[in-house]
């Protein structure tokens, strides 16, 4: 069984960075597909970032030119650079893999999860 943790949430004011990082207990295999989740309260779950075994990445429109997702395969880390956050960006953040080198933005494709790291955005 695969477990992810993520860490490097935390609270920041508009306009700031972070970087949230995904560790895995054991090793994924370099050719899955990898994304970040978020959930604000109230909210639906949506796919913010994905990587896929090839490398290609995708963003959710709001999020494109501020955010990029990476892996360092060699480590088993998934990263999700955060830049010029807004308030907007504030949820809890969630990192996924699927056992498919392809990407998709269901959430319910994803088997692996992590147990979230809270982003809270100040204006």
């Amino acid at each position: 069984q695969v477990q992810l943790v993520e860490s490097g949430g935390g609270s920041v004011q508009a306009g700031g960075s972070l970087r949230l990082s995904c560790a895995a207990s054991r090793y994924i295999y370099s050719s899955y597909c990898m994304g970040w989740f978020r959930q604000a309260p109230g909210k639906e779950r949506e796919g913010v970032a994905f990587i896929a075994g090839d490398g290609s990445t995708g963003y959710v429109e709001s999020v494109k030119g501020r955010f990029t997702i990476s892996r360092d395969n060699a480590k088993n880390i998934l990263y999700l650079q955060m830049n010029s956050v807004k308030p907007e960006d504030s949820a809890m953040y969630y990192c996924a893999g699927r056992s498919n080198r392809w990407c998709v933005i269901q959430w319910v494709d994803y088997a692996y999860w992590g147990q979230g790291t809270q982003v809270t955005v100040s204006s």
